[in-house]
């Protein structure tokens, strides 16, 4: 009766350490796990605000990159207004929408995501009158830790630019743009907003120009104006953008 008794007592004993660790990780994992903030949300389509919906051509891939340098994929979304005030019957192109694109870009958080910024309007409507050319295409991108805003125009040539996270903002840090004459380029454009350097490269050759070959580039260097980076944010129009 004795050894049965201490044999029940050692058990009981087991069972109890057995359930006080069991409790003792369960607490350990409520506090690691940190409960989401009011900014935060588990699905990126939560962000999208009323009025607006997520644009994605067919074809068109999830944006997404690390942004902020914590290993984690964030994640950038291409918007679009849905007023249907800005719906029009174009003459030759049938029912077109015109409202405007915007952009809002989440840090991953792991258990969730967090705004990071946002704009709204800053892009036409894919729907607008490209001149003797269909409208640019826009498209975005995520490179080297970096946000890139893409325009092509055909055989006219590319424009884009290149945003960086820094001070709580998205930051414009560099533009670079090709302007061609179908297969021949013409002149192309970088800018480096951190160094404030422009390069200028025109093509001298163009009157001889049969392919690639023939391409010759004069190079021209001149530092610009920077008072401070322009913010993703508070950029009303691309379009308007000139530099």
């Amino acid at each position: 009766m004795l050894l049965l008794t201490a044999c029940n007592s050692k058990t009981e004993e087991k069972k109890s350490q057995t359930s006080d660790q069991k409790e003792s990780s369960a607490d350990t994992l409520n506090t690691t796990s940190k409960p989401l903030t009011d900014q935060q949300k588990k699905n990126v389509v939560d962000f999208i605000p009323a009025g607006y919906a997520l644009y994605k051509e067919e074809g068109m891939e999830d944006i997404k990159g690390d942004l902020n340098k914590d290993g984690l994929q964030d994640v950038v979304l291409l918007i679009k207004g849905t007023d249907q005030r800005k719906f029009f019957d174009h003459e030759t192109r049938g029912k077109l929408d015109r409202n405007r694109r915007g952009i809002i870009i989440l840090f991953n958080r792991g258990d969730g995501y967090e705004l990071a910024t946002k704009n709204y309007d800053c892009f036409l409507s894919e729907n607008e009158e490209g001149g003797v050319y269909y409208a640019p295409e826009l498209w975005l991108s995520v490179e080297k830790g970096n946000l890139k805003i893409n325009y092509a125009h055909g055989r006219y040539g590319y424009w884009n630019y290149t945003f960086r996270n820094k001070n709580g903002e998205f930051e414009l840090i560099g533009y670079d743009a090709s302007y061609n004459q179908g297969p021949m380029p013409l002149e192309e454009t970088s800018i480096n907003f951190l160094t404030k350097k422009k390069l200028t490269r025109e093509n001298i050759n163009r009157d001889n120009f049969k392919d690639d070959e023939d391409v010759k580039f004069k190079d021209t260097w001149e530092t610009v104006k920077v008072h401070q980076l322009k913010k993703l944010s508070e950029i009303k129009d691309f379009d308007e953008l000139q530099f």
